[in-house]
């Protein structure tokens, strides 16, 4: 194996990427090293890169959040994996011993750090990982959804079924219909809701919930979504509401379009301070206001068993793809959302 390897690593804000030669990570005992095989691209990166709203622990640092690949070497203390097994890599370096760890929480450990942000991440050619943060990918999962379901997904998946507790039966509000918006439907449609609202200004990515199974798109340009919501449900709201876009207005949507006794579930990240009904009313009808971040190594599991058992397909979701030193133009698509991108990935 050769001691150097390549890696896009950030420098500054409005910077572009270098594609650095580096040394090969080195292993502790616990840990292996994978050779990467596909990275996604989100908008943590964006605000990295572009914003400075994501501040990393160091520069220059080794982004990516998002791998998958083949191990390609194993620490001397680690049993249970070997060479050449194909696994994704959850993002989350957790310490498993803090009281969030303990009961099962490890998305919100107290010791929290995430690669490519905290730690040198995904996009070289490879990283290594500590052996607890992987999980096995069968030959039937592409690299890339493996790469895109640790974070794009799994995110989605754990705020409905995890935060919001969505069960068969209930009906959801949707707000933002960007790439976990969009994969927020799936998992709405495989979680058994009987109906699915989709709020969203842009009409093509509208059109694209309506494919993956919305049953009514809502244009807050064209009409006041919660009142849309309310005359659809004949006046009384629907169970649950999720918002990807991190904006005051459409959080206080996703709560005054419930129903007595919804929970309404936050994951867009943002500035501005919640601000949503009175007590008056959101104690009356026992509202629940929740946030949700990231996601488990069980919701990392959970996906794959569904993507291989053909209950989920992604693979329409990756609409672009780039190399390694392609990294800047795939930055600059997700950045300017150049035709339109679901999920940018980069592949090894």
């Amino acid at each position: 194996m050769a001691e150097t390897m390549k890696a896009a690593r950030f420098y500054g804000v409005g910077q572009p990427l270098r594609i650095d030669n580096v040394p090969i990570p080195s292993l502790r005992d616990d840990e292996v090293l994978v050779q990467v095989k596909a990275v996604g691209l989100c908008g943590s990166d964006i605000h990295i890169v572009y914003e400075g709203v994501t501040p990393t622990a160091f520069k220059p640092i080794i982004l990516g959040h998002e791998p998958a690949g083949v191990i390609a070497k194993v620490g001397k203390g680690v049993q249970g994996w070997e060479i050449g097994s194909r696994v994704s890599v959850v993002p989350f370096l957790f310490c498993g011993s803090c009281p969030n760890c303990i009961t099962g929480h490890m998305e919100v450990c107290v010791n929290r750090k995430v690669v490519g942000i905290q730690e040198n991440g995904g996009l070289a050619e490879y990283i290594a990982m500590p052996a607890k943060n992987l999980v096995r990918l069968p030959k039937n999962v592409p690299f890339t959804v493996g790469a895109i379901l640790t974070d794009a997904v799994t995110t989605p998946f754990h705020a409905l079924v995890d935060r919001a507790a969505l069960k068969p039966g209930e009906s959801i509000a949707i707000y933002g219909a960007g790439g976990l918006g969009l994969h927020a439907v799936q998992i709405a449609r495989i979680a058994g809701a009987k109906q699915i609202f989709v709020v969203d200004t842009r009409d093509d990515q509208l059109a694209r919930a309506k494919k993956l199974g919305a049953d009514i798109t809502i244009n807050p340009a064209q009409e006041s979504p919660v009142e849309a919501i309310m005359r659809y449900t004949n006046g009384a709201g629907v169970d649950a509401a999720a918002e990807f876009i991190g904006l005051a207005s459409t959080i206080s949507q996703a709560v005054e379009c419930l129903r007595i006794g919804g929970r309404a579930v936050v994951v867009g990240l943002g500035p501005e301070v919640i601000n949503t009904l009175p007590p008056t009313i959101f104690v009356r009808k026992q509202l629940s206001l929740l946030g949700s971040y990231g996601g488990t190594k069980r919701n990392v599991e959970q996906l794959i068993e569904l993507v291989s058992a053909g209950r989920l397909q992604l693979e329409e979701s990756i609409t672009h793809r780039f190399s390694l030193e392609e990294v800047n133009t795939a930055l600059h698509v997700l950045h300017e959302k150049v035709d339109n991108p679901i999920r940018v990935v980069v592949t090894l």
